[in-house]
């Protein structure tokens, strides 16, 4: 799947890669059609230093018609509360302007019409800086929510399983 988290450290690894395993799988991958369904499983599941950290689960929600077809259903108002009682931190597919994506940037995301996201992205180093052009000095302060507890929980399922290692590179 492309719907991954991976580590600042297995970033920069993949960047400025020790070895030439990111640089070599990246000109392969570049010819393929949707490389990121493959790249960073592969890079991960090759290198010594990281495979095994991986967790091998999909973290996206998705809902599909009944029986099965090859595109997932679009996601509106109705599944919002499934959706976001599954702690996944990513969902597919929505209609361009649903309202559900208007939900998800109020409620969630704490973000408004013409808006930024609360979030780190965004700070400039040092307590109350915030990026240019913004009016709130919020704006730069990271502070976990419930989001960040439902995915906390989530990973901690994730890694109790009993197959956990089965189920990770080999």
């Amino acid at each position: 799947s492309a719907w991954t988290i991976v580590s600042r450290s297995f970033t920069e690894y993949c960047i400025m890669g020790w070895e030439n395993l990111p640089r070599t799988l990246l000109l392969y991958y570049t010819n393929f059609v949707s490389s990121p369904e493959g790249y960073f499983q592969t890079v991960i599941c090759n290198s010594q230093d990281y495979k095994n950290t991986t967790a091998n689960h999909d973290l996206h929600y998705i809902t599909w018609d009944n029986p099965p077809k090859q595109h997932p259903r679009s996601l509106g108002l109705k599944d919002y509360r499934k959706m976001v009682l599954s702690s996944r931190p990513f969902a597919r597919k929505f209609k361009r302007n649903d309202l559900v994506l208007d939900k998800i940037d109020r409620d969630l995301l704490k973000r408004y019409k013409g808006g930024f996201s609360f979030g780190g992205w965004c700070s400039k180093g040092g307590k109350n800086k915030s990026c240019s052009g913004l009016r709130a000095e919020n704006y730069g302060l990271l502070k976990p929510g419930p989001g960040s507890r439902r995915l906390k929980n989530l990973l901690k399922k994730i890694l109790a399983d009993r197959f956990f290692r089965q189920m990770q590179c080999r």
